[in-house]
């Protein structure tokens, strides 16, 4: 069986193994592959792993080989499923591998805006505190969270643990999502839609998939349905925000500051716009990464490709 992995160098770049996938057949790993190198790169493989690769209708259609598209993530918005079906071809994904790390990062975004610990390190070093004739000094606001609401949009399985650990903090809970779950169990919390939670919230922190219905939610008339006081974050997809609107809002002070691990683009163009916002902390992408994530991940991978080498397909998303 011949193994193609398209863009395998962010999953690992040298610091876990192939081994167990080299087990299942014989396989090819590039680092990354351009959409003019694809076909080439593809052709005569029986199975083809990509992250952020794009495998569209036209290059699955050249592929008469091919049987299996495993997704190195859980997000399979670069392939075109409805394209590998009619073409019997299964696309399997990987869910729930980095919901840990995803929590991590989001609420290391928010002690940042809350607590600007970077930034106070940082005048530290620089001998401000050394100067300083008291003490104890901060030179921006610090903010508790005890108390606050925190509204999440995608009350899934990333979305509840995010509210298990702001449950933590003291915080009231406001959840959004196209299935409303049983959340009986949590005192602190209660459903409402998009418009409402935007109004109440403290925290906006958004977990839910990108799809034509949430591409581009977080737009200008969104972000004025805000406090002036609050905080926007994203660890889930970059369209879902407007990157130029989110901008505004920050420079003109509709929202406090904004946390964000995605973008609309990736890797960004040099003149986004929210590269010169006001209180606007960018990752690139890493909430995903930490390496327990990143071999779980792996791990999940080869299971998903045995599983449908012996004829009983997992995490199938193109049934």
């Amino acid at each position: 069986m011949k193994i193609v992995v398209l863009d395998g160098y962010t999953l690992n770049p040298g610091d876990i193994s192939w081994d167990a996938l080299k087990k299942l057949g014989d396989v090819t790993v590039y680092d990354r592959t351009p959409q003019d190198k694809l076909l080439e790169r593809a052709t005569g493989a029986d199975v083809l792993l990509s992250n952020k690769t794009p495998v569209g209708a036209g290059f699955i259609n050249q592929l008469p080989n091919l049987k299996y598209i495993g997704v190195l993530a859980t997000g399979y918005n670069v392939i075109d499923v409805e394209a590998a079906k009619k073409r019997g071809v299964i696309v399997s994904n990987v869910p729930g591998y980095g919901t840990a790390s995803v929590v991590q990062l989001t609420f290391a975004l928010l002690l940042e805006l809350t607590l600007h610990v970077q930034r106070h390190s940082d005048v530290v070093m620089q001998g401000d505190w050394a100067r300083s004739a008291d003490f104890s000094f901060w030179n921006s606001p610090l903010i508790e969270l005890a108390g606050k609401t925190i509204g999440i949009i995608g009350f899934g399985t990333i979305g509840q643990q995010v509210g298990d650990v702001a449950t933590a903090f003291g915080m009231n809970i406001i959840g959004n999502s196209r299935t409303r779950t049983d959340q009986s169990h949590r005192k602190n919390f209660r459903w409402a839609d998009i418009p409402e939670l935007l109004e109440r919230s403290d925290v906006v922190s958004i977990h839910c998939p990108l799809f034509p219905e949430t591409k581009g939610l977080i737009n200008a008339e969104n972000l004025k349905r805000m406090k002036p006081s609050a905080y926007l974050l994203n660890t889930s997809r970059g369209p879902i925000i407007v990157d130029q609107n989110l901008a505004d809002a920050l420079n003109n002070d509709i929202i406090a500051g904004a946390g964000i691990d995605v973008l609309s683009v990736e890797p960004p163009q040099a003149d986004n716009p929210l590269f010169k916002a006001k209180n606007c902390i960018i990752t690139p992408h890493i909430a995903w990464a930490t390496i327990e994530a990143r071999t779980r991940l792996m791990d999940m991978v080869v299971s998903n490709l045995a599983a449908f080498i012996n004829g009983s397909p997992v995490n199938v998303v193109n049934k």
